[in-house]
């Protein structure tokens, strides 16, 4: 496995290359649903290249870039051992140099769940994701569903700009007790991480009351929220939208995203679940 520090370097790499390229993102600290990743990469690819950069454009001015955990040999091992052939680690001037002006947004997708609370994110996440998938040129890259809106995001942004690779969206990998696996998951406490698992908990109170039959949003979401509130601080959002374009819905008819985002302690913490059948 190689390690690329340069966009020279990465440009070299990959001008050599002559078979398909997978291509992984990510913002470093990374755990078992990144391998997860990188391993599917390599059984589809012939080459695998994970890129780790912790992208400041995408952090809120009061969130947590200063603090984001840096574990960059540890990413490297796990790189190596879920079947990588290079890492590209770029820094924050060789991605933005100075007077960098230049953006890339979605419509619609990004002004609700993550972007009602996080303005800026997705103009970051898809004006980094763009420039990477300029410089690796993957046939196929993959992105965790624990992200949905940004997988959503991505594969529309992909679709309409004509970009020439595949968005491929992977299963969420989960903790012993089914919370979502996150870079995040180590701010927490003891005592916040017992806690934290009632995201998943509401998830599941909202897909067993759906397998009864019951269809309606509002009343979905209440059964979710009775048991999330009182276990976090805040809840950010709880909600079921149209899994096809984040539309509002007032019945489950088709297929649903239910997302929730909430704060335990000061760490903000994600996941969902796919409600259909």
């Amino acid at each position: 496995m190689e390690t690329l520090a340069t966009i020279a370097q990465l440009r070299t790499w990959r001008n050599a290359r002559l078979g398909s390229v997978g291509f992984v993102p990510t913002m470093g600290a990374l755990h078992e649903g990144h391998a997860s990743l990188v391993r599917r990469s390599a059984t589809e690819n012939v080459d695998t290249v994970v890129s780790i950069f912790v992208n400041p454009t995408q952090f809120g001015p009061t969130e947590d870039l200063d603090k984001y955990p840096r574990t960059l040999q540890a990413d490297l091992d796990l790189c190596r051992a879920a079947g990588a052939s290079a890492v590209f680690t770029p820094d924050k001037l060789m991605m933005y140099p100075p007077g960098f002006a230049t953006w890339v947004t979605v419509d619609r997708l990004t002004n609700k769940l993550c972007g009602k609370s996080r303005p800026d994110h997705f103009r970051g996440v898809t004006t980094v994701v763009t420039k990477l998938f300029n410089l690796v040129q993957p046939a196929r890259a993959y992105f965790g569903q624990k992200d949905a809106q940004q997988a959503l995001v991505l594969t529309r942004m992909a679709q309409e700009l004509d970009m020439p690779l595949q968005v491929i969206t992977c299963p969420i990998v989960r903790e012993h007790d089914g919370l979502a696996m996150s870079s995040r998951n180590r701010y927490l406490s003891d005592a916040d991480r017992q806690r934290a698992v009632a995201l998943t908990q509401a998830l599941q109170a909202i897909q067993a009351a759906f397998h009864g039959g019951q269809r309606d949003v509002v009343s979905l979401r209440q059964t979710g929220l009775a048991v999330l509130a009182p276990r976090v601080d805040r809840v950010d959002y709880l909600e079921i939208l149209s899994a096809h374009d984040l539309a509002e819905i007032g019945r489950v008819e088709s297929r649903a995203l239910c997302a929730v985002a909430a704060f335990v302690g000061t760490t903000r913490l994600i996941d969902n679940v796919i409600l259909e059948g």
